[in-house]
């Protein structure tokens, strides 16, 4: 196991814009995110304080000096109540701190997380092309599921979307309403 010097930590609203600065690297730069638009302050302060109140984890990895080099969250995976155990997860890396091992230690944590929380089902939506996403994914347990050709259009090419699933063997006793 890669030993790192840093360990993930809980964000707070004082990290809000280093995940802003991440994501929105992502969005302008790549296709891990299929959208075009750079996210505002404010919009990003509206999503933090959703996870807040929903209790879904913000989990980031600093360096020595507290700055953020990646982040990783988990929302719904659709609304509807029969999805209540499945959680579609994200994972960012900052630019410069990508190879060494953040990635890894933010997933490995949503997984401690999501089972503490009960849920099922880890689904994570990758780009076709993104080989260390399915990479990390794969060597921690995650399986391909699905595929959707041409679900997103972004630098003037077809991208195309892959979800990849981990099941977890909790909760012990689920429930209906």
């Amino acid at each position: 196991m890669i030993r790192l010097p840093y360990a993930p930590i809980s964000c707070g609203p004082e990290h809000v814009e280093g995940i802003r600065s991440i994501l929105n690297d992502a969005i302008v730069h790549s296709t891990a995110v299929y959208d075009y638009e750079p996210r505002s302050m404010k919009t990003m302060e509206d999503w933090f304080q959703m996870k807040v109140e929903k209790g879904y984890p913000v989990i980031g990895v600093e360096d020595t000096d507290g700055n953020l080099l990646g982040f990783a969250t988990y929302g719904p995976f659709r609304a509807w109540a029969a999805y209540k155990y499945s959680v579609e997860h994200s994972v960012y890396v900052d630019a410069k701190s990508r190879g060494q091992g953040i990635g890894k230690v933010l997933l490995q944590s949503l997984i401690e997380r999501a089972a503490e929380q009960n849920y099922h089902t880890l689904i994570g939506g990758i780009d076709g092309l993104n080989q260390a996403s399915i990479a990390l994914h794969k060597k921690l347990g995650f399986s391909h599921c699905a595929s959707i050709k041409d679900a997103g259009y972004k630098f003037g090419r077809w991208l195309e979307l892959q979800f990849y699933q981990l099941v977890l063997l909790t909760p012990v006793k689920p429930t209906e309403p």
